[in-house]
C-alpha cells in the first residue's frame, strides 16, 4: 500500500456528503473523474471513506486482476476496510484521526486457506500497512484554526496586530465600520494559541476591543513531526520548524505513548532488511 495526499477540497466535499459510499459505483466514479480527474479504474474501485462513513480519507483498490487473485482479495475486503477505518481513526503520530489521505492498495498476497485469512489476522495487518505507508509518505500534523472577527477603535488597531502576531495569528482584512469610529478586523488564529486570547486582547486595548471566534479550517503545523534531529528544551516554547515535533512529543507523552515514531514497528523483518539493503535506512526512523 502507498499513501498520498488527497486533492485540495476533496476532504471537505466528502465530509459535506457531496460524495458518499451510498452512491452507485458509476455515480461515484463519474464524480471523481469529472471533478478531480481520477482515472476510471481508481474512481470505480474506491472501497471506503474513513474513519466512519464520511471520514476525509479514501481507501482505493489499485491492484490489477492480472497480478492479484481478485476473488481472494474480495473475500477479505471487509476486514481490510475495518483495518483501514481503525488506522484512520487512531493515526500513528499521536493516536488522533488522520485527515486528507488516499491509501492505495497496490498488491496483496492472500492465503488460499480460509483459516489463515480470518478477520483476526487481516484487520491488524491492514492497520499496520496503513500506518507504515502513512509514515513513509512524509506525514504532517494538522491543527484547527479559528476565524476571528475583532472590533476595535482606530487607535487600538496596532495593538490587535501585535497580540495576534504573538500568537501565530494574522489579519486578513481590516476595514473601517461605516458610521462609527470602529474598525472591523478579520483574522485567523490557531486554536492552540487562542487560549486566553480574548483576555490578552482586552488588556492590550484597555477593554475597547472585543472579538468573536469560530472554527474555520485545518492548517499544516510547520515542521516535520518525525524529525528526530530537532532538539527540544524543557520549559521553553518551541517555534518555527520545531513546532510539529514539539506538539507530537507532548501529545504522545500526555497519552502515555513512547517518544519513538519509527516505521519499523509496523513492518515485517524481511521488509526492514530489504529497505536497509536498498540504502533507504533513514526512512525507517
Amino acid at each position: 500500500m502507498i499513501a498520498e495526499p488527497l486533492e485540495r477540497g476533496l476532504a471537505e466535499e466528502i465530509e459535506k456528503g457531496k460524495v458518499t459510499m451510498k452512491m452507485t459505483n458509476k455515480e461515484r466514479g463519474k464524480f471523481f473523474e469529472t471533478n478531480y480527474q481520477w482515472d476510471l479504474l481508481a474512481s470505480r474501485n474506491i472501497w471506503a471513506f474513513g474513519p466512519e462513513e464520511q471520514g476525509p480519507n479514501i481507501l482505493v483498490n489499485d491492484t490489477l486482476p492480472s497480478e492479484v487473485d481478485t476473488k481472494l482479495l474480495t473475500s477479505v475486503k471487509e476486514s481490510i476496510k475495518q483495518g483501514f477505518q481503525w488506522g484512520a481513526r487512531e493515526g500513528p503520530l499521536c493516536d488522533e484521526p488522520i485527515r486528507g489521505v488516499k491509501f492505495r492498495i497496490l498488491d496483496a498476497s492472500v492465503a488460499q486457506e480460509p483459516i489463515f485469512r480470518g478477520g483476526g489476522q487481516v484487520i491488524p495487518t491492514a492497520r499496520r500497512v496503513c500506518y507504515s505507508s502513512f509514515l513513509m509518505a512524509t506525514p504532517r500534523l494538522l491543527e484547527p484554526v479559528y476565524y476571528v472577527e475583532v472590533q476595535a477603535p482606530a487607535d487600538c488597531v496596532a495593538a490587535v496586530y501585535t497580540v495576534l502576531a504573538r500568537r501565530r495569528g494574522h489579519v486578513t482584512k481590516d476595514t473601517p465600520k461605516p458610521g462609527s469610529p470602529l474598525y472591523t478586523m478579520q483574522a485567523f488564529i490557531p486554536v492552540l494559541d487562542a487560549n486566553g486570547f480574548e483576555t490578552d486582547l482586552r488588556m492590550a486595548t484597555q477593554g475597547q476591543a472585543f472579538c468573536q471566534m469560530h472554527f474555520d479550517h485545518w492548517s499544516v503545523v510547520p515542521g516535520d513531526p518525525t524529525d528526530t534531529s530537532i532538539k527540544l528544551r524543557p520549559l521553553e516554547p518551541a517555534s518555527g520548524q520545531a513546532l510539529a515535533r514539539d506538539l507530537v512529543l507532548k501529545t504522545r507523552r500526555r497519552k502515555g505513548l513512547s517518544d519513538s515514531i519509527a516505521v519499523s514497528k509496523y513492518l515485517e523483518d524481511e521488509t526492514i532488511i530489504a529497505i536497509s539493503a536498498s540504502g533507504n535506512a533513514d526512512l525507517l526512523g
